[in-house]
């Protein structure tokens, strides 16, 4: 199979996860990157955040039309983590290539035991009362991930805006995105005079591919239940993480 027969199918998947779940794609774009597509580890990490940001932008106007996101709460929320992610992204680049899969494995394999656990409804949760200073740390420990692995960090910023926020779901896939572009531009911005080779014949298909599913996870995300697309999401990170992981350590 063509490099750019598997960049628009990554894409095409990368793009559903992101409009449907307002997170966990990302995770899925490093390793097909790295393993289907040739890229080196810091290369990876780095069209990821290109790619992500492209498509978190669209899923983001998608989801602000329906009114599920929040711009103030999101924006602060965001903003703890935008010097997390730019001092992370120029980090990234001066650590060991084998650290950087190992590490985002294993942050990939909690990222899929999180979805698996039963999810919290923020129904109820609106009358507790929200640390500002909780909410701070980890909004700077989203973008810190964000920049050093190159993930948006959707997957733990739905969970988080859930039960520190108190958003109702809906909400929380929205804003998710808003804080995912914001970090992973911060992220970008250090990492733009790093020598690395990107090879844009493939990074523009896939990131092409993943703005359209993003329109198309959007309206499945009406269509289909919620947990039963994050169980099967899941299952599949899993088992990426654990070849990844194995990989590294063979």
């Amino acid at each position: 199979m063509s490099a750019l027969v598997l960049a628009l199918i990554a894409g095409a998947v990368v793009g559903l996860a992101l409009g449907a779940l307002g997170g966990g794609g990302s995770v899925l774009a490093v390793p097909v990157l790295i393993y289907l597509l040739g890229f080196t580890p810091a290369a990876a990490t780095t069209a990821s955040l290109l790619i992500v940001t492209a498509t978190s932008l669209t899923a983001l106007y998608a989801h602000a039309r329906a009114g599920h996101v929040r711009w103030r709460a999101g924006a602060a929320f965001a903003a703890a983590g935008v010097l997390p992610a730019a001092l992370a992204g120029a980090a990234a680049a001066r650590l060991p290539q084998t650290v950087l899969t190992a590490a985002f494995a294993v942050i990939a394999a909690l990222a899929a035991a999180r979805m698996l656990r039963p999810a919290t409804t923020g129904s109820g949760a609106g009358n507790r009362r929200t640390h500002p200073g909780k909410a701070a740390g980890t909004g700077a420990g989203l973008g810190a991930l964000t920049g050093l692995l190159g993930v948006g960090g959707g997957f733990l910023a739905v969970p988080a805006l859930v039960t520190v926020l108190a958003f109702e779901m809906q909400a929380a896939v929205g804003t998710s995105l808003l804080v995912i572009t914001v970090n992973s531009l911060a992220s970008l911005a250090t990492r733009s005079g790093a020598a690395v080779t990107l090879d844009w014949a493939v990074i523009g298909p896939f990131t092409g591919a993943a703005i359209l599913g993003a329109w198309d996870g959007r309206r499945l995300a009406d269509k289909v239940s919620g947990p039963r697309l994050q169980r099967v999401f899941a299952l599949v990170l899993l088992a990426v993480a654990a070849f990844m992981l194995a990989d590294t350590l063979t």
